[in-house]
């Protein structure tokens, strides 16, 4: 069992590695270019918007200008540009009917052409990724707590389900937003044999074994005995582990893959767990998002480290900011910077550009981006002075433009 454990372990620091590496071949293009088209997800539902908007940017001025609609479709919450730059996917997160979307990009227009639409599998999809191949699309369900795998086919439609899970464990202390699995957030690791996932209900990121030639998903720990009560201990090994009641919704990689950054939405905190092969994530520090003495309601929302590594951004709804942190390249530990307020209400998500020098962050409730410069240097943000409007931002994703 040991030996075993420690080969697991050390795939996934391996797969971790990887991870920055992986993406960094992906965006190869992207990050090459100085003209981007920026996709827009948002909610339809009890507000004015019809869909996608795309906008142009320009990462050397940092000009976002707003073309129009993209595509009209219902609650597109997430949006995820496939790596072949061909598709767009958007997740339709509409309880009951909620369903995946598969679009084709004109990359001279922006404009988007559905493909096709399958239902979800389960309720309310609120973030999509894709694996290392290119060939499926991961779907975390938060509502039903399920994660789902749809294989793309060669002209981008989406294909009939490969798998279906729903997570398993202990729920979490908080009865109102833990009263089930609510899986959140869901990415594959570099070699493509684990996918993570970070289920707020439960308060772990869930560690699952891809199997790319199938589509096919299972526990990354063995099965429990059947007398086993909790089966949320025996994955405990092959997953990480937050405080109780942080709600897990989001997670980040440092530069060399070694530490992850886990964000928890329901106390405001970034958990910071290393992985060294010796013990599979342990937790080596916690942080508060918030300042001192902070006392209003706040739910963290987006998680991101800076390409070049060195700090992190989380963002805060209540308090309506980002925070900045420094991270130490050698423990992986932050130390806070600075928070910076977003300009607006709520940032749901915030984007950074493929050249990593601004930051976009969408106000949800005053229905606007706003555009920062990052300082390379100390990882500040900078107003520039661009807003644009735009009904209930969610989502942005960024696309190298003609």
């Amino acid at each position: 069992m040991k030996n075993m454990r420690r080969t697991l372990a050390v795939l996934l620091v391996l797969s971790a590695q990887l991870v920055l590496f992986s993406s960094a071949q992906i965006s190869s293009k992207a990050a090459a270019s100085s003209q981007y088209l920026a996709y827009v997800g948002t909610y339809t539902t009890k507000t004015n918007s019809k869909g996608m908007y795309v906008f142009r940017f320009d990462a050397t001025t940092g000009k976002l200008s707003a073309i129009g609609i993209a595509a009209e479709t219902r609650d597109p919450s997430w949006v995820a540009v496939h790596p072949n730059g061909k598709f767009l996917y958007a997740a339709n997160e509409a309880g009951k009917s909620s369903t995946v979307s598969a679009f084709a990009i004109d990359a001279k227009s922006g404009k988007l052409t559905l493909l096709n639409q399958l239902p979800a599998l389960g309720e309310d999809p609120c973030y999509l990724s894709f694996d290392k191949t290119g060939k499926y699309v991961f779907v975390a369900n938060y509502s039903s707590g399920n994660v789902v795998v749809f294989p793309i086919g060669p002209d981008g439609k989406l294909e009939a389900a490969a798998a279906n899970v729903r997570d398993e464990g202990k729920l979490g202390p908080n009865k109102e937003r833990q009263d089930g699995p609510h899986a959140h957030w869901i990415q594959a690791t570099a070699h493509n044999h684990f996918v993570y996932v970070a289920d707020l209900g439960l308060d772990h990121v869930l560690i699952y074994k891809f199997d790319a030639a199938k589509g096919s998903l299972a526990p990354g720990a063995p099965q429990p005995p059947k007398e086993t009560p909790d089966r949320a201990a025996a994955l405990d090994p092959f997953s990480a582990t937050l405080n109780p009641g942080a709600g897990p919704r989001h997670a980040a990689f440092g530069p060399d893959g070694r530490f992850m950054y886990v964000l928890g939405e329901l106390q405001s905190t970034v958990t910071v767990f290393a992985n060294d092969a010796r013990e599979t994530y342990r937790s080596v520090q916690q942080t508060s998002t918030l300042p001192k003495g902070f006392s209003g309601r706040n739910d963290t929302a987006e998680i991101a480290t800076h390409p070049n590594g060195k700090f992190l951004y989380a963002s805060n709804r209540g308090h309506d900011s980002i925070a900045i942190f420094a991270i130490d390249p050698a423990k992986g530990t932050l130390t806070f910077v600075a928070h910076v307020p977003t300009g607006g209400k709520e940032p749901r998500h915030f984007a950074i550009d493929p050249s990593g020098k601004y930051l976009l962050a969408e106000n949800q409730f005053s229905n606007n981006i706003v555009v920062f410069k990052i300082s390379a240097a100390t990882g500040s943000l900078t107003p520039t002075g661009q807003v644009v409007e735009v009904p209930s931002p969610v989502d942005i994703a960024f696309f190298p433009g003609e």
